[in-house]
């Protein structure tokens, strides 16, 4: 079988660089082409067709901070072995989109192929491209409900008029990537970065439980993904669940539960894993297990904890 990899994110001034690889195994799905020829509505029509029927996806993630200090070349190579490590199914090939070999230093780099136009021609790798692009869209669209003013839900981090404007009237936020020259230009502007305007609706005093949860949300899965864990989904839903983060590391599932305390005296995030939440993880955890056709794979309850502000994490414990 074929593994199908694409990436979204090289180019923007803010957030990560994500890439997917994608086994479809032979099945067939109408419409599949570059992401970049669709619309977005039409890629959010085609992305849970390709998640329903694909035989294994996976996303490798590499954001702003970690990508500043390693470098594109290296976040490149990093995102895409993350998103390979998560292919839970046996393959004899794998395409790249493009001409450069981000496996080359690996053990999979005789699979390997580069093509050009890949995510036009090959629909595994169309439809890695299309994933990917909604995930990172997805998560784009998320933080810009913690950061209004830059409208990350329009442009999503590239360096559009409305972005630009933004950053000068606002400063730089942790999404930006400071290593980029059109980033740094602002940077050399200031004395000092930490004098950086960032509007006060930004701390916890100010915002909403959601927007704290959010924040959270993204801490823990930066957490995660520096210790070597691939992102496979994030805010997993159903009617009857959800499930805030899904992970995976050494072929290991990880159903993640992210709790935010303002301060330690509240008994920090981990005094919400009550018996029944904990009851209410496992459910979720046999619900997608089943969903994803996975009921039989190794995997393990997780919570998280994050506190103070700025938010860190606090806690960390495999339940199960």
């Amino acid at each position: 079988m074929i593994v199908g990899i694409d990436e979204v994110g090289r180019g923007p001034w803010a957030g990560p660089l994500v890439f997917c690889a994608v086994v479809l195994g032979g099945v067939e799905i109408d419409g599949l082409t570059d992401s970049k020829k669709l619309t977005d509505k039409k890629r959010r029509e085609l992305e849970p067709k390709v998640r329903e029927k694909a035989k294994s996806i996976g996303l490798g993630w590499v954001h702003a901070d970690e990508l500043d200090e390693i470098g594109m070349s290296q976040a490149c190579s990093l995102a895409c072995r993350r998103a390979l490590e998560q292919i839970s199914v046996p393959y004899h090939q794998i395409i790249l989109d493009g001409t450069v070999n981000f496996l080359l230093d690996t053990g999979k780099a005789p699979y390997v192929t580069t093509m050009k136009q890949a995510d036009l021609l090959v629909p595994s790798v169309s439809a890695a491209s299309i994933v990917a692009k909604v995930a990172r869209d997805s998560y784009m669209i998320e933080q810009a409900r913690l950061y209004p003013q830059y409208g990350f839900e329009h442009h999503v981090g590239y360096g559009t008029k409305l972005h630009r404007e933004a950053i000068e009237k606002y400063g730089v936020t942790p999404l930006h990537r400071r290593s980029f020259s059109p980033i740094k230009k602002y940077l050399e502007n200031v004395d000092d970065v930490s004098s950086l305007h960032h509007d006060t609706t930004y701390t916890q005093t100010k915002t909403t439980t959601r927007e704290i949860g959010n924040a959270s949300e993204n801490l823990a899965t930066d957490y995660l993904s520096k210790r070597g864990f691939g992102i496979v989904e994030r805010n997993w839903k159903k009617t009857q669940c959800e499930i805030d983060i899904i992970a995976k590391k050494d072929n290991v599932l990880y159903f993640v539960e992210v709790k935010h305390r303002k301060t330690d005296h509240q008994g920090g995030g981990f005094a919400a894993i009550t018996p029944k939440k904990l009851q209410q993880m496992k459910f979720a955890s046999q619900v997608y297990l089943h969903f994803t056709g996975q009921d039989f794979a190794d995997c393990r309850l997780l919570a998280m904890s994050t506190t103070g502000d700025p938010l860190v994490v606090s806690d960390f414990l495999v339940i199960d």
